[in-house]
């Protein structure tokens, strides 16, 4: 992405934007004589992503804007807006791109106007001045070796050796990243190209086991333009929707490529803060030996769950037959004939009974709650309008794009949104419902990307499963389990399903619940929930926050951050969050604005 040195001229920019841009920093420099009823709409949405409040945060209203400019805007010191590009998408004569500068780093802001005063405005850091991202003209050997006689001198492979050698022994990594999944090496990588130090550990052995794991015919469900990683996209030949195998080798290779630092087959056990030394103790066992480390810095990158959750549900240990956590499922193979009853009705419950029915099992579904349902068709149809499915695409910008909706107003358009899928699938969505499976469309008619937001849950990207439903071929039974026997399952309505095989997709535990095994109870209590908005509704208690919970961003524990979400959300955020990281390692000033408290 440009960055402020590249700005296009305030001429070309319309006018009504360059306009608000003058008076905009005007007030910034004189935020107690400014009035910000002339800048800000009755209804106006901040959305900023570090640049400010060294935070990701949403400020709703013109009195919340006021106020953080009041306890932020001198220590940040944001100066120099220019207009961006105006050949740029998302650009007009109610809205326009702006490159900007603080203290600290290069910015870069959209602002949507209504009527002359903006009604959205999001503000984002791109780099830290003075410690910019190493590449291209910044590369350290820019030829990859030193063109000259010298005795001793070290190659590539010795320094990668004298890491691995030395690395989380006499030498301490700045920031531990627990979990080397897509979230954790992403993270590593933008650290790596900040000169951080840092260490991902992980309990299999190599990067993507946790894919390779999984069921053989699971597919990522989003399109490949969204799933491009930092620095690596995927070449131009790859398939629309990546297999569990082939995004496990992308892993590996991506580790092995971006030359992140990496322990496998390595448990974290203990993790404890020591308020003045500022750094944390975490024990760690890796083969046959238990290893202290001491970084300042403890990031869980272990994904949006905690732990495989299977209801407690009476009589279970008297089955005769098979039962696991979908999470165990490999394969339908070997089913063939047998009854299997799948528990739960989301996207892994939906997956697995498609495997057993292509298998020849008999499957039912046992859905105990409602679910929204999407068909990967359509959604793949509506796709290819996105920015992120043209040719030559800039990614980094297409997820700016996308961030441009703060959440409260993006409620009234998923509702709008939800209906016009429920309109052009109306008959997809009236067969299904005339099967028995219980569909609805959200608690306040949101549909699944809010179920996602919410509570990461609730949902079925339909590739497949939802025709052998509506057809009859996997069967839906609705309710509540009373209890286990010897042979199946007694429903709370008093139906007997026979069973030889029982398969728990019933999800995980929150991510929260292992803050407290691995660290304790009461900095689990102090962080609160992760993920979700604070809606109010089913899964998301409130209050309302705007943004996901303790995710990217400073918790309440000194020292501890979150990195979790989609591939997407991972390759967008770990840039908040490196940016973060490295400047708590330089030293440089990071006022933040509205941290949890501790």
């Amino acid at each position: 992405m440009s960055t402020p040195e590249g700005a296009a001229s305030a001429a070309a920019m319309p006018t009504a934007v360059s306009a608000w841009l003058v008076r905009f920093e005007t007030a910034l420099k004189a935020p107690a004589q400014a009035d910000w009823s002339q800048l800000f709409g009755e209804e106006c949405y901040w959305r900023d992503f570090v640049a400010f409040t060294w935070n990701i945060i949403t400020l709703e209203g013109r009195d919340a804007i006021a106020a953080m400019i009041k306890e932020q805007g001198a220590s940040i010191g944001a100066s120099a807006f220019v207009p961006d590009d105006p050949s740029l998408p998302m650009t007009d004569e109610s809205q326009g791109w702006f490159t900007f500068k603080t203290a600290t780093a290069r910015c870069r802001g959209h602002v949507q106007l209504r009527e002359g005063r903006a009604y959205v405005l999001i503000t984002t850091m791109l780099e830290l001045i003075g410690h910019e991202e190493i590449g291209g003209s910044s590369r350290p050997r820019p030829d990859g070796i030193e063109h000259r006689a010298e005795k001793g001198r070290r190659t590539w492979l010795h320094g990668r050796n004298e890491t691995a050698r030395t690395l989380g022994h006499s030498v301490q990594p700045y920031c531990l990243i627990v979990g080397g999944g897509h979230n954790g090496l992403m993270l590593a990588a933008r650290l790596k190209r900040l000169g951080v130090p840092a260490l991902v550990i992980d309990a299999l052995e190599k990067p993507g086991d946790g894919w390779r794991a999984r069921y053989d015919s699971l597919y990522l469900h989003d399109p490949v333009f969204l799933d491009h990683f930092p620095y690596l996209p995927f070449p131009d030949h790859w398939p629309l929707y990546t297999s569990k195998d082939k995004i496990a080798d992308w892993l590996e290779f991506y580790a092995r490529v971006m030359e992140i630092d990496f322990w496998g087959s390595t448990l974290c056990t203990a993790a404890r803060y020591d308020e003045q030394a500022g750094e944390w103790t975490v024990a760690v066992t890796r083969g046959n030996e238990t290893l202290t480390l001491r970084p300042k810095q403890l990031v869980l990158a272990t994904g949006l769950s905690g732990a495989k959750h299977i209801p407690a549900i009476p009589g279970a240990e008297r089955f005769r037959g098979r039962q696991y956590h979908a999470a165990d499922h490999r394969s339908g193979a070997g089913f063939a004939g047998k009854r299997c009853l799948v528990v739960g009705s989301n996207n892994s419950a939906h997956d697995i009974c498609v495997d057993l029915w292509e298998h020849d099992a008999q499957v039912t579904m046992i859905q105990r709650s409602p679910t929204c349902v999407v068909r990967a068709d359509t959604m793949r149809e509506l796709s290819k309008n996105l920015y992120y499915a043209q040719a030559g695409a800039d990614i980094d910008f297409a997820d700016l794009m996308f961030s441009a909706n703060p959440f409260r107003p993006r409620t009234t358009f998923e509702k709008g949104f939800t209906d016009y899928l429920r309109n052009i699938d109306a008959e997809f969505y009236g067969r299904l419902e005339k099967s028995g499976f219980h569909l609805w469309h959200g608690e306040d008619e949101t549909g699944f990307f809010m179920a996602y937001y919410r509570r990461a849950a609730g949902y079925y990207i339909d590739v497949g499963g939802s025709e052998l439903i509506a057809s009859g071929q996997v069967k839906v039974n609705r309710g509540e389990i009373a209890g286990i026997a010897e042979d199946g399952l007694r429903m709370a309505d008093g139906s007997f399903l026979p069973a030889d095989v029982i398969v728990y997709a019933t999800g995980y535990r929150p991510m929260h619940e292992w803050v407290g095994q691995l660290i304790s109870p009461e900095v689990e209590r102090k962080v609160g929930r992760c993920w979700g908005l604070g809606s109010g509704t089913e899964g998301d208690p409130g209050p309302w926050e705007g943004e996901l919970r303790n995710m990217w961003k400073p918790t309440a524990q000194e020292g501890l951050w979150f990195q979790g979400g989609n591939i997407m959300q991972a390759r967008f955020h770990s840039l908040h969050l490196a940016l973060q990281l490295k400047a708590r390692m330089e030293g440089l000033p990071t006022p933040v604005y509205r941290r949890p408290p501790s």
